[in-house]
């Protein structure tokens, strides 16, 4: 199973797409698949459903950074390679999806209200928006990766 299909297993059995995201890189960087649905979790639907960042963003940025950010002892130019990664992540990201935006990804309906939760249900957002996001998320973090070995 390659990690774009580990990411949406994991987003289509309950867990959100940050997680979901950070999740199918963790062993590889380091952590836990336990640890990083932890560590994860908060940043789900736009960081705690509050529809800011997309959860896939955040999750992938996770990724980038525990593979190339700076620790205590590193020079400061992994930060800002790091930096670089980001945002050739986020315009990647950008350039496919419009936003890196929740609520705008998901045709601006508001999670937290009744009649717009309704309709992101009715309309599957979850199932044709969402796992796109997750699964575009990991296919980009995997280029740019290779990209920078």
């Amino acid at each position: 199973m390659n990690r774009s299909e580990k990411a949406l297993l994991y987003f289509n059995n309950s867990f959100n797409c940050s997680q979901s995201v950070l999740t199918a890189f963790a062993p590889d960087l380091g952590i836990s698949e336990d640890e990083s649905l932890k560590i994860a979790c908060a940043f789900g639907a736009g960081m705690g459903r509050m529809q800011h960042t997309c959860g896939a963003v955040t999750g992938a940025l996770m990724a980038i950074g525990l593979q190339h950010g700076k620790a205590l002892n590193d020079d400061e130019s992994k930060k800002q390679h790091t930096y670089a990664l980001t945002r050739e992540f986020c315009e990647a990201f950008v350039r496919k999806h419009g936003s890196l935006n929740c609520r705008e990804l998901l045709l601006g309906l508001d999670m937290s209200d009744p009649d717009d939760n309704l309709k992101i249900k009715e309309l599957g957002l979850h199932d044709t928006h969402c796992s796109r996001f997750v699964k575009d998320a990991v296919d980009i973090v995997e280029k740019i990766s290779v990209e920078n070995e």
